[in-house]
């Protein structure tokens, strides 16, 4: 094991990463400082129980709560699923029954990556009205798909504003997660033509509404959007608690005519 990845190494890394001191994270995990600084140099090891309090102290994800357990010699604890597997069939039927409510407005399922899992009717008429029909089976990722430069952006009259929120966003999930994928996921999207200089900008001034909308124009046809953003709670398995449910209204009356009548010719 390399020296980054000792135990020691990632509950330095972790501490550093909320912003605690040892006294601070000792008082929240129950331990002794003195305890705690002989974990962090490697001068003790600790107990499974200890790597779960830690891990519980600290709000590491169940993944790198995994990881933690790994490294200090002991099985993981959380297991991850596909959505498939029989014992989550409540889940999925949940999801499902969470993306049919949602008609004819769009909805997705996406994991902790943006990576596209399910959609109901309404996400895939819109993308089909933004972009084209997609040929079954196709691989979505919708952070891509939001910032890269020939998706959905020359759809997106507000592009730099809605970009600079959602990668501001990825920004504090590469901190708050520590996921190698989430920082890799953050590089590829800060690597796309103009995000940086996005970033860069000042914030333009508010439009006056109550929530930043995704404001898209195809033809004589504008769309403006907002979105809500959901977890499920209390989950108890990697690939459930890195699940996102997005759901897309509309921000104006003419948008909701529009998905409207797209469900009515096009179900």
């Amino acid at each position: 094991m390399t020296s980054e990845a000792t135990f020691a190494a990632r509950l330095r890394r972790w501490r550093a990463q909320r912003g605690l001191s040892q006294l601070a994270l000792a008082g929240q995990a129950g331990v002794s400082q003195r305890h705690l600084s002989f974990l962090e140099l490697a001068r003790a090891a600790p107990s499974r129980d200890m790597v779960d309090r830690l891990a519980v102290a600290l709000a590491i994800p169940l993944r790198e709560h995994n990881a933690l357990l790994l490294a200090a010699g002991f099985a993981p604890r959380w297991r991850q699923r596909d959505l498939g597997a029989p014992d989550l069939i409540e889940v999925t039927r949940a999801l499902d029954h969470m993306l049919a409510q949602q008609e004819p407005y769009p909805a997705v399922v996406v994991d902790r990556h943006w990576n596209l899992l399910k959609a109901n009717s309404g996400a895939v008429r819109l993308v089909e009205f933004l972009v084209g029909p997609l040929a079954p089976g196709t691989a979505v990722n919708m952070a891509d798909a939001l910032v890269a430069p020939d998706v959905l952006r020359p759809w997106l009259v507000n592009w730099t504003e809605v970009v600079r929120h959602f990668v501001r966003s990825v920004e504090a999930d590469a901190a708050a997660d520590g996921l190698a994928e989430t920082a890799a996921l953050l590089e590829r999207l800060l690597g796309y033509r103009g995000v940086r200089a996005a970033l860069r900008l000042s914030a333009a001034k508010a439009d006056n509404g109550p929530v930043l909308a995704l404001h898209f124009r195809k033809g004589d046809v504008p769309l403006r959007l907002f979105t809500t953003i959901a977890t499920l709670g209390t989950p108890q398995d990697i690939t459930l608690q890195e699940l996102r449910i997005e759901c897309f209204f509309p921000m104006d009356e003419p948008t909701a005519r529009h998905l409207r009548g797209w469900a009515e010719t096009r179900p």
